[in-house]
């Protein structure tokens, strides 16, 4: 099969980071857009990407693009692809999606086309006048935004941010793919020492961990597309064997996370074992204001409760205010925090060195960065 044309749909502002990790893994064709990352490579992609993508929500094969303002146009483009050389005779492909400031503005329609397209284009290629759908899944993804439309195809099945390891969560939990970024912006190595003072079960300690180790976030998980006839199951193999071998188990690296609860530790520690991290990690009960540096260097990364999570915006400013005592500037130590609130510096008492905007879910963030 030629060269496959696929689209990552990734946080908002880790456009750079995913484009990056794509072109280290030897991905070719690599083009950043708002809110997903689109690259061309071969069927082998596919599988590296998705065992190896820290960053990335799924992998979606990119079926077309194309302009529709009329139901007959969708239904007209959806039709002219080449849906045969993925789906088969018996395999289920369901249809979702979302449209955004656009014409065609009702999703259940929408859905209902696109199936009905890919049905006709597939009775005339197999000669057939019913699907039965028993077999293999293939989901088929459709956005439309400003009337122009993408269509895929999911490989990942569930998103990429669930690796697998975290089988039970605390209130409010950060997303993986926005934990391993941070991770990545504090500029975590093999030799690191990260600190989490709000550790909860753990999310930013493993990614840190597994970031250090190289080890690939999708290495215990498995992916819908796995079960597609048209990636042989030895690509699946190779590409696990490639990533196995490319973790750095004799590093440095040590996590310490801090927490008031007690069952979150339970679950923290849980959740390492499971990610095969749990060596590198080491957990205690504690509150912020008993935070203490005695490392000679350290990297402080965390997500510290805030007003949409304690509905109580003054605790926060509180915690933002003890936070500014016990982080202390001292060569050899950097804090990393994310929060919602945009007067996070005036309650820490210090403006950041560096700023970034990030998402955690649907809630606008800042990260904000101390490291001279």
């Amino acid at each position: 099969m030629e060269n496959i044309n696929c689209v990552c749909p990734c946080l908002l502002g880790l456009e750079g980071l995913v484009s990056n990790e794509l072109k280290d893994m030897g991905i070719k064709n690599v083009q950043a857009e708002n809110g997903r990352v689109l690259f061309s490579d071969n069927i082998q992609s596919i599988a590296r990407v998705n065992i190896c993508s820290r960053y990335i929500e799924r992998v979606m094969v990119l079926m077309g693009r194309f302009e529709a303002h009329s139901f007959d146009e969708l239904f007209e483009n959806v039709k002219k692809l080449p849906w045969e050389k993925w789906i088969g005779k018996k395999d289920a492909f369901p249809v979702k999606g979302r449209a955004l400031s656009s014409k065609l503005s009702s999703i259940p329609d929408c859905q209902s086309i696109i199936k009905k397209a890919i049905v006709e284009r597939l009775k005339l290629k197999y000669k057939i006048p019913w699907f039965e759908e028993t077999e293999n899944l293939y989901r088929v993804q459709f956005l439309i935004m400003k009337n122009k439309v993408s269509v895929m195809i999911d490989t990942s099945g569930e998103g990429l941010h669930k690796r697998g390891y975290r089988r039970n969560s605390t209130i409010a939990p950060i997303k993986e793919t926005l934990a391993a970024a941070m991770a990545n912006l504090a500029h975590v190595k093999g030799f690191s020492n990260v600190f989490d003072p709000f550790c909860g079960s753990g999310t930013i300690l493993i990614e840190s961990a597994l970031l250090a180790m190289n080890m690939a976030p999708g290495l215990r998980r498995n992916f819908i597309s796995e079960k597609w006839n048209n990636i042989n199951s030895g690509i699946w193999k190779v590409e696990r064997s490639r990533a196995q071998d490319l973790i750095r188990k004799d590093v440095e690296f040590n996590a310490y996370g801090f927490d008031i609860d007690s069952n979150a530790l339970f679950i923290a520690n849980e959740n390492a074992k499971k990610a095969g991290v749990s060596s590198k990690i080491k957990l205690k009960l504690q509150d912020i204001r008993k935070f203490n540096i005695e490392q000679e260097k350290g990297i402080v990364i965390c997500n510290p409760p805030y007003g949409e999570r304690l509905l109580d915006i003054d605790k926060a400013k509180e915690l933002y205010r003890i936070m500014g005592k016990k982080f202390k500037r001292k060569k050899g130590w950097s804090y990393y925090v994310i929060s919602p609130y945009n007067k996070f510096e005036d309650c820490y008492g210090t403006v950041a060195d560096k700023r970034r905007k990030l998402y955690n879910g649907m809630i606008k963030c800042q990260y904000y960065m101390y490291f001279k």
